[in-house]
């Protein structure tokens, strides 16, 4: 992976050459990177954890999810940050909704750690595989959509052209700083995404910053 660690992650190696290339290309870019300083996007975490996080926290608050993270974790046993996908499927049912989760989550969390127990994610051959490739396989697990698939390209596999048009916070950046706040449509915003290419995940990255000054992270 090109990246390099510090204590709080991983951050990717092209990040100072993405932002070169997006202010050169881009007027607003060239305004919006430097207000963010030396932040950076962070990796964190071990693949199936980050995804097992990704099914906790859908459709509740941030705080909400924590708490059932939390219980799930223990239920588990091991540490939050590094489940063990044979665990996971050790649990009983019942141990899973006790923990919080809906019937619906503890099954998706089971069909998660099977596609990791049994190889059907190809956890190891990622790093050579394209990005439509690997949401591919991720989209066939229950409760993956695309979106968290590019979430995980994005925030875990640190891939550089990402274009997440399913995103909200994506679609009301670009609206905000390139259109004056009108609605935008899907098409438009692959259009603008085009520019930014190959770093469309650094742009990304920056227009939700433009939103919220708390990096985002999963």
């Amino acid at each position: 992976m090109a990246a390099k660690g510090n204590g709080a992650g991983v951050t990717p190696e092209y990040w100072d050459d993405a932002c070169k290339h997006l202010s050169k290309r881009d007027r607003v870019m060239k305004k919006l990177i430097p207000q963010f300083g030396e932040a950076r996007l962070q990796s964190r975490g071990d693949a199936f954890t980050t995804l097992a996080r990704s099914i906790v926290g859908q459709q509740i608050s941030i705080k909400a999810a924590q708490s059932v993270w939390d219980k799930f974790a223990a239920a588990v046993g091991g540490p939050p940050h590094r489940l063990v996908p044979d665990d996971v499927l050790a649990l009983e049912t019942a141990a899973l909704r006790a923990a919080g989760l809906s019937a619906r989550k503890a099954e998706y969390l089971a069909d998660l750690a099977r596609h990791f127990a049994d190889g059907t994610v190809h956890v190891k051959q990622w790093q050579q595989m394209d990005d439509e490739a690997i949401i591919d396989e991720l989209v066939a697990i229950r409760g993956i959509g695309r979106w968290t698939a590019e979430m995980f390209l994005i925030f875990h596999l640190m891939r550089p052209n990402v274009l997440p048009l399913d995103d909200l916070g994506l679609l009301k950046g670009i609206s905000v700083s390139y259109f004056s706040g009108e609605p935008v449509s899907r098409a438009e915003a692959r259009e603008l995404g085009e520019g930014w290419a190959p770093f469309r995940s650094v742009a990304t990255w920056y227009l939700w910053r433009s939103l919220d000054p708390l990096p985002v992270e999963y």
